[in-house]
């Protein structure tokens, strides 16, 4: 299968690169950070503050949306793109972390996983097949696979190797029913190098906990099927940064390298520098928009909790050294003064803060990959992010 993904640069002193992923809304250029919108909206933000931001593509969520307001309805209004009025791409996950979460609620066995719904109780059976018909309905440009999550975090590896071997029998089936979805691919290439895409795109998800032997089984094993791009699931779920990077480089060291590498729910300055280096190409998580609604930011300097008394007169910026809406206009004593007077405004302009920040925070790399400064560049940054080790 052709992944409409192009590698612009490498660094030679690592694995990390800078690429394209073509979607039917357009380019993402990796690597790249993408804003978490849960239920079709990225908390306290509009589309406006995400195309400011630099965001080129958003991450839905089909558990999420297959609840509420239901993909049935998602179709009737035009798709997600519509629906929430957002022109770039959308990416939706399958779910699987979201019923993982529910571990008292759900059921799994071959068929797939039966679980209660968090608002109702009603009960629910997601299989390989109908999440893929949910994303159609969706409408999103990147669909991924169901599959079975367990904590990292001192598992068994017997569990592991149970729910790897699941996961592998439902991508089979996934890529079959991709297959039927979408008989027949509109995917070409341009003459300048870029690729016109016409359909949704598939990924597949790579399971394996934190043991390296499982994680090549799994890369090997999703590398045979026929998929767009990859995603690394299981991870940044309570492991050691060490057992992350390992993980990470049993994967990447043996899938193609002409597809794009995505890793789930992973959205720290720091590990996702690590994971780039390994040679990981796309990152998301909701960390950055629910830690500002708590009132902290990630600055060029390290953690800012804007409540602190400290910032009360400070009539500097967040981060002198961002060129995002809220440093460019406001200054550490409003942002405090709205924070501590609960006005829901502040929610607003530090979400908007740390979105730009990670995003900016990926051209940063874009840029040192392609002069083969890399290392130094993530040197240079965990240095000032002590804090984010």
């Amino acid at each position: 299968m052709t992944s409409p993904f192009k590698i612009r640069t490498k660094d030679s002193s690592c694995k990390a690169r800078t690429g394209v992923l073509y979607t039917k809304h357009g380019a993402v250029h990796t690597p790249v950070f993408m804003p978490v919108a849960t239920q079709a909206c990225v908390k306290a933000l509009t589309d406006e503050d995400l195309k400011n931001a630099g965001a080129e593509c958003l991450l839905s969520n089909t558990y999420h949306l297959y609840l509420r307001p239901t993909t049935k309805i998602l179709q009737q209004m035009g798709g997600i793109h519509k629906f929430m009025h957002w022109g770039g791409s959308v990416l939706t996950d399958s779910g699987g972390f979201q019923v993982y979460s529910l571990s008292k609620f759900r059921k799994i066995n071959d068929e797939g996983v039966t679980f209660q719904s968090h608002h109702d109780g009603s009960k629910h059976l997601f299989t390989p097949e109908n999440v893929i018909q949910f994303e159609s309905e969706i409408g999103s440009d990147i669909w991924t696979m169901l599959d079975v999550c367990i904590h990292a975090k001192d598992p068994s590896k017997h569990d592991a190797r149970e729910a790897l071997n699941i996961t592998k029998r439902w991508a089979e089936r996934a890529a079959k029913a991709y297959e039927k979805t979408v008989p027949v691919e509109q995917i070409s290439a341009q003459a300048d190098g870029s690729f016109s895409v016409g359909n949704s795109l598939l990924f597949g998800i790579i399971q394996g906990s934190i043991f390296p032997d499982l994680r090549k089984e799994a890369a090997l094993h999703m590398a045979s099927l026929p998929t767009h791009g990859y995603c690394l699931g299981g991870l940044s779920l309570g492991e050691t940064l060490a057992q992350m990077n390992e993980a990470v480089l049993a994967v990447t060291e043996n899938l193609p390298e002409e597809k794009p590498r995505y890793f789930m729910g992973l959205g720290t300055p720091v590990e996702m520098l690590n994971a780039i280096e390994r040679g990981v190409d796309m990152f998301d998580c909701v960390w950055p928009t629910r830690v500002a609604r708590n009132g902290m930011a990630m600055t060029s300097t390290g953690r800012v909790n804007i409540k602190n008394a400290e910032y009360r007169t400070q009539d500097i910026p967040l981060d002198p050294e961002c060129d995002c809406y809220t440093c460019r206009r406001y200054s550490r004593a409003y942002l405090c003064h709205l924070y501590r007077s609960a006005e829901l405004t502040s929610h607003r302009l530090m979400s908007i803060h740390n979105i730009r920040f990670l995003i900016r925070l990926m051209e940063r790399a874009r840029a040192a990959i392609a002069s083969g400064t890399f290392l130094s560049f993530k040197e240079e940054v965990i240095n000032k992010y002590q804090s984010f080790k």
